[in-house]
């Protein structure tokens, strides 16, 4: 393996002190200026109407569901609406139930635990973006702390619905001006991506730009794909998905050119591709002779380029009269995600017992306020290792603490309702617009903005013996959330992790075979069993390898040296898919075939059981060597796993 091909993935280091480093990180992502007014704003303004009308208390409710808002990311507008409504219902459902057993906090805790398990798994199987389970749970448990009246419970569900109604009327604005925006936006982001790949061939970073380019494929697709509507017409979307499609094969093209030995493209190509990417949502013709190619050559890229650009002006042959792409059933989903096996399904199971565990606590001790601890516990599980729980234990204690000083400061000059809303506005814009920076700075904000709401709606006054709870009760919710990961997921992970390698290197041949041989009439690769299964297989032994990072292991060293291997399997992946969206493929005789299925066994028994492996010959697959040379890799990672870890033994 050389090194070449690894630059740009460094591996985690699980130091103590470089973990505190990390938890305090502050990332480079854009600033999401809109969407932070726009909370702040969803926040505010059933406030300021309920101030108006001289129902305070009203306005509070109504503000917990523009929490609804929060759960808005560049989904395609037909998501996105799905999505929000339900997600209103749920926290005004949430409410509702929350005042019926408000008297009866036993039950509560068993109903909480289930719903934050149930919500966990609906996101992780529909792999929906977004805080998930916490903003249910803390619309379930902040009815502990209002006056216990059952016969409110329909009243409080109908102001919070009226809240979240106003959050996606908000989040839905944009669609009156571009119904495809989402779509065009990770278009564009792709193109770009793609130049760069193209920029960077036979450079350092190579290897960084292929990563990069194909996480704008996946994401590129996810939200063309969740953008299909069966009865939407439009021409726009039949060309924003062949704009998809050609680039995945372009993306194939450019490694399959690298791979035969050329090894720098044209600057032009690059630029025109950069061109089309800004013209992907305009209405006037691209002309063809700006960002002429002629003088390029007759390669696979250039012509790529080329269809790009018709497909802009809609002169493409490829263009058909209806798009019809096939979406899973919901049902099959989630039949297809309980089970023993499924990662997310324990990780559900798993969310939801902890955070039981964390209701327990905070009801049978009587802590004042003791809805904090369990929605800090909720909020501390989101990382999907012990490393990323830890780091946001740190960042939601530090952020909390400081934020009950901000708070405190504010609440001691005692603000009317109009300056509280206004405090609301401002705290919620700082709040969204620091997430993608830093959580620690955001959680600052988060707490502030949680006790104006639940300090004016309780009715307490003291505003420093409150404060001094929600330092208690988050640093108790952290702790939990803490040791519950650490007991419940140190090891679950990384002891199947060889099994679940080897499963997807055998699913990989299986629909290697039926890729590259002769099919019955009638089937479709993309809705074949072994297309999903290797899909299942390697979503996975990604989540695995993530997860086993962060666990408490004996064996450190020898888990990363499995990193070239999961890398290297990955690639493998993601060639054969974008391998299926090329029409004309070569038809491997039965030998070959039979020398590939041996050269897959092997590694897979390699994989699983640390076995020495021989590198084998491997058949040529024309028309795809950069397939050919990944198979080479990945022998060649899983010798180097095998000599490492025999040489630390």
């Amino acid at each position: 393996m050389s090194k070449k091909r690894h630059n740009g993935f460094s591996k985690p280091s699980t130091g103590f002190i470089h973990s505190i480093k990390q938890a305090f990180e502050l990332k480079k992502n854009p600033i999401p200026w809109v969407k932070a007014f726009s909370a702040g704003l969803c926040a505010s303004i059933p406030i300021f109407i309920a101030v108006l009308a001289g129902e305070f208390s009203y306005g509070l409710l109504a503000s917990l569901g523009s929490f609804t808002y929060l759960y808005m990311f560049n989904e395609p507008y037909a998501l996105r609406a799905k999505k929000l409504f339900f997600v209103l219902l749920g926290l005004s459902f949430t409410v509702g139930i929350g005042t019926l057993l408000a008297p009866y906090p036993y039950i509560l805790a068993i109903v909480v635990a289930l719903a934050g398990a149930f919500v966990t798994f609906v996101f992780g199987v529909l792999r929906l973006p977004g805080p998930a389970a916490i903003f249910f749970v803390l619309a379930f448990t902040i009815t502990t702390s209002m006056p216990i009246d059952p016969s409110q419970a329909l009243l409080r569900s109908w102001f919070v619905l009226l809240g979240g109604l106003l959050s996606l009327a908000v989040a839905m604005v944009g669609w009156f001006f571009k119904p495809r925006g989402p779509e065009t936006l990770a278009l564009k982001r792709l193109y770009m991506q793609l130049a760069d790949f193209i920029e960077a061939v036979d450079t350092n970073d190579f290897s960084k730009a292929r990563h990069l380019t194909l996480m704008r494929i996946k994401e590129a697709g996810s939200i063309i794909h969740a953008g299909y509507i069966s009865w939407d017409k439009s021409a726009l979307y039949k060309k924003l998905y062949l704009l998809y499609e050609e680039a995945n094969i372009m993306y194939v093209n450019v490694l399959k050119t690298c791979a035969t030995g050329e090894k720098r493209f044209s600057p032009q190509i690059a630029h025109t591709i950069r061109t089309c990417a800004t013209r992907i949502d305009k209405l006037d013709k691209y002309d063809d002779k700006e960002d002429s190619l002629d003088g390029v050559g007759d390669s696979e890229v250039a012509n790529n380029v080329k269809e790009v650009k018709k497909i802009i002006n809609g002169t493409s042959k490829k263009i058909p009269e209806k798009t019809k792409i096939m979406i899973p059933p919901i049902r099959r989903l989630f039949k297809g995600s309980v089970h023993r096996n499924s990662i997310i399904f324990l990780s559900s199971i798993r969310y939801g017992v902890i955070l039981f565990i964390a209701l327990l606590i905070a009801f049978t001790l009587g802590f004042e306020r003791s809805y904090w601890i369990p929605l800090s516990c909720a909020a501390v599980m989101l990382g999907s290792t012990v490393i990323s729980t830890f780091h946001r234990s740190i960042q939601r204690a530090t952020g909390t603490i400081i934020g009950v000083f901000l708070a405190t400061a504010l609440l001691h000059f005692q603000p009317d309702g109009l300056l509280i809303a206004l405090y609301i506005l401002m705290l919620t814009f700082l709040t969204e617009l620091l997430i993608p920076i830093n959580y620690a700075l955001a959680v600052l904000f988060v707490t502030s903005t949680a006790i104006f709401m639940t300090e004016n709606s309780t009715q307490i006054f003291d505003v420093g013996h409150f404060a001094m709870i929600r330092i208690t009760d988050i640093l108790i919710g952290c702790m939990i959330g803490l040791i519950g990961m650490y007991i419940i997921g140190r090891q679950s992970a990384s002891s199947r992790l060889a099994h679940t390698m080897a499963k997807t290197i055998r699913s990989q041949i299986q629909f290697m075979v039926l890729l590259f041989s002769e099919k019955p009439k009638g089937l479709a690769l993309k809705d074949s069993s072994e297309l999903r299964k290797m899909q299942t297989n390697l979503n996975n032994l990604l989540i695995l390898f993530t997860t086993a990072l962060g666990e408490v292991s004996a064996d450190k060293r020898s888990l990363e040296y499995i990193w070239p291997v999961i890398f290297s399997v990955e690639q493998l992946g993601n060639l054969l898919v974008a391998a299926m969206k090329v029409d004309q493929r070569v038809c491997l005789t039965d030998a070959d075939l039979a020398q590939l299925l041996l050269v897959f066994e092997m590694m897979a028994k390699s994989a699983e059981f640390n076995q020495e492996i021989t590198i084998r010959e491997i058949p040529q697959i024309d028309g795809f060597p950069h397939i050919v040379k990944e198979i080479k890799d990945l022998q060649g990672a899983l010798q180097l796993r095998e000599r490492s870890i025999t040489n630390l033994s």
